[in-house]
């Protein structure tokens, strides 16, 4: 993600990490959970508050949107599992 698509983010929104994934190995997303913070002194800085499940929130910051996608990565393909008979 680039700085000016952090800066078209809204509300609710789903933004996408690259690299994580959850347990099953579907994309690991957060939604945006507020306005993008952004400042005329510093327009190359940007700060983007997230949340995940109910307690988990943080922030997007211009140094991490290169770790993040709007587009969720392809799942993982399950591992094979060997059944004991």
């Amino acid at each position: 993600m680039n700085l000016k698509e952090a800066k078209n983010l809204r509300y609710h929104q789903w933004v996408y990490h690259k690299k994580m994934r959850n347990s099953d190995g579907s994309p690991y997303g957060v939604r945006v959970n507020g306005k993008v913070q952004t400042w005329k002194t510093r327009p190359d800085e940007v700060r983007v508050p997230i949340k995940r499940g109910l307690y988990e929130y943080g922030y997007i910051t211009q140094s991490d949107l290169n770790e993040w996608t709007l587009q969720p990565q392809s799942k993982l393909p399950k591992r094979a599992r060997k059944f004991i008979e």
